[in-house]
């Protein structure tokens, strides 16, 4: 971040759930208020897999960026809706097999830019920037996008577990293929959203989600292969459950799940069809 930018002050609420507060909680984060564990605790007995589905989605993220560092060659790195830093955060996994590696952070709560600051202090390579993705113009003509990442050269587009945050209000297509198209080829797109087949259960959660005031949009398989499907080119092994992206046991582990959600542990292992569903594409 940059040493001499003045920290702005921040409007942080406590009395609503915040999207970045309920998933960082379910990864043993302790940077979350009492009415974000009420509300994961009304929602979990419900739809008991999210805390599996969340966690899932984690640890995809350190095996995809470390595949677009080591693999793929990717130095920049764009982490739209990066939620709260944990361990093995973007940077530090992109800078463990690519020192060289620059990394922007954005997100809406002002929550991650107060506790990302102290992360991130010194460190000039990465920032994070508290910003909508959705308004892609704005955000990639921001100083501090323009100062670390260069479009003449591949970079990385993050958007994990975000997709369902996106209405179709929204545009989804716009948003996700605005800074592509701006990308030159060897560019590379990761995605993840939950998914559910069962439509009663999707128009419930849909509903549970959108009451509290976080913006929810369930998606079929299908549905999201034609958001991502157009001018890009999946990796293998594809869109797939996160659980099927190339799995590696040895990856470094997860904090352990919050005592008050232990008892949801494993219940993606009961046979219903909602996972974290999505992958890496490439620009060709």
């Amino acid at each position: 971040m940059d040493a001499d930018r003045e920290p702005q002050p921040v409007e942080i609420r406590d009395d609503v759930p915040a999207s970045a507060r309920v998933y960082g909680w379910a990864l043993g984060s302790k940077d979350n208020y009492q009415v974000d564990r009420d509300f994961a605790m009304q929602t979990a007995p419900v739809f008991p897999e999210s805390i599996d589905i969340t966690r899932q989605n984690r640890l995809f993220l350190y095996r995809a960026v470390r595949y677009l560092a080591e693999e793929a060659g990717i130095r920049q790195f764009l982490d739209m809706g990066c939620g709260l830093p944990t361990d093995n955060n973007v940077h530090q996994v992109a800078q463990r097999f690519a020192p060289d590696a620059r990394v922007v952070y954005v997100d809406i709560d002002p929550i991650v830019l107060v506790h990302a600051r102290a992360l991130l202090a010194g460190d000039g390579s990465t920032v994070v920037i508290t910003a909508d993705f959705r308004d892609q113009e704005k955000l990639l003509d921001h100083p501090d996008v323009r100062r670390l990442i260069d479009f003449d050269e591949p970079l990385a587009v993050l958007f994990l577990s975000v997709g369902h945050h996106l209405l179709d209000a929204d545009d989804p297509h716009r948003i996700l293929h605005t800074v592509m198209d701006r990308a030159v080829p060897g560019s590379h797109l990761a995605f993840s959203q939950i998914v559910i087949s069962d439509t009663e259960r999707a128009a419930e959660l849909d509903q549970r989600m959108n009451t509290a005031g976080i913006p929810w949009q369930n998606r079929s398989r299908e549905e999201v292969d034609a958001l991502l499907l157009d001018g890009l080119e999946p990796v293998e092994p594809g869109l797939v459950n996160l659980l099927h992206w190339r799995p590696d046991p040895d990856q470094p582990p997860l904090p352990p799940v919050p005592e008050e959600l232990a008892a949801f542990e494993g219940a993606s292992k009961m046979g219903r069809d909602m996972c974290e569903y999505g992958g890496v594409l490439r620009k060709p």
